[in-house]
């Protein structure tokens, strides 16, 4: 699949660090594929922080990643540490 624009919310920061959330049915290793952002490399700039809501087979991963390049040209995150899902009750 693709980057869509639905899929990517603000959830907070300031002029100098945004935090971002981005929900897809893709996986994360599509997601962490340079350019996958290319669409909005005007929003996403260099460190900003991001929560992936992902998917694997149809089961949500959650992960954590940051912005290491975006020039104008091209925008690329991280790989991503996953969020365990720990529930012991």
């Amino acid at each position: 699949m693709a980057y869509s624009a639905s899929g990517l919310t603000l959830i907070g920061g300031s002029s100098a660090q945004r935090m971002w959330i981005y929900t897809s049915a893709d996986t994360i290793a599509d997601i962490n594929t340079e350019d996958y952002f290319l669409k909005a490399i005007g929003m996403i700039n260099k460190n900003y922080v991001m929560f992936i809501v992902s998917s694997t087979g149809g089961t949500p991963a959650v992960s954590t990643a940051y912005c290491n390049q975006s020039d104008g040209t091209n925008i690329d995150i991280v790989n991503g540490v996953a969020v365990t899902a720990t529930d012991s009750d």
